[in-house]
């Protein structure tokens, strides 16, 4: 990850990405948790979330 965020942005990402995978999005990463949120976080800390952040 080579952006800096805010913990509101990260809140926001890691949520969206939890909601996107609870509605059957398909996994970034490979792992053996079932945890939406669980797979958002790790999806998160390996930077592979293809969301991003504008700022004004």
């Amino acid at each position: 990850m080579t952006t800096s965020y805010t913990r509101y942005e990260r809140a926001r990402i890691v949520g969206a990405r939890s909601l996107q995978i609870s509605m059957g999005a398909p996994l970034l990463v490979k792992t053996d948790k079932i945890d939406p949120l669980e797979i958002a976080l790790e999806e998160y800390q390996k930077g592979v979330i293809p969301i991003t952040v504008k700022r004004r």
